[in-house]
């Protein structure tokens, strides 16, 4: 605990050399995020919601509705299908997001319309197989691009 301002001391004279008593002692040379900039100081307006904020980022949660959520998500699961390695591993995520949004379309929940359908698993599929099966002639070796070997 600190100790008490002496009478007669100045205020600020008082926190200047206590401040400097601590530096001496080496009480703020090991602090974590030394001479790194603070997060919370940005170019952006002040806003008194901050610590909410961030402590729902930190939480990982979100604050869109759940229709909306949900486009999102099938967004991403469609982005996942693309890059997914096996014809198993397609099938799995896009009838995961299927069985979701089946189960909101038929009890919709709060908030903007979700105006999707469920997706069509085969022609996801075929588009997985054809995606792999024809690369780009850049991506392929020179040898193989059918035009003599030109880059």
């Amino acid at each position: 605990m600190t100790e008490r301002k002496p009478p007669g001391v100045s205020f600020e004279s008082w926190v200047d050399r206590q401040i400097r008593q601590a530096e001496a002692r080496g009480e703020f040379a090991e602090l974590p995020g030394a001479g790194k900039p603070l997060p919370e100081i940005t170019d952006t307006p002040y806003d008194e919601l901050w610590w909410i904020k961030r402590k729902m980022v930190r939480e990982g949660l979100s604050v869109l509705p759940p229709t909306l959520a949900l486009r999102k998500e099938a967004e991403d699961a469609l982005v996942a299908a693309s890059v997914a390695p096996s014809e198993r591993a397609v099938r799995r995520i896009v009838e995961d997001i299927n069985a979701k949004i089946r189960e909101v379309m038929f009890k919709p929940p709060p908030g903007p319309p979700l105006g999707l359908k469920p997706y069509d698993v085969e022609k996801i599929v075929r588009e997985w197989h054809a995606a792999r099966a024809d690369p780009a002639p850049e991506a392929r070796p020179p040898g193989e691009r059918g035009d003599g070997g030109a880059a």
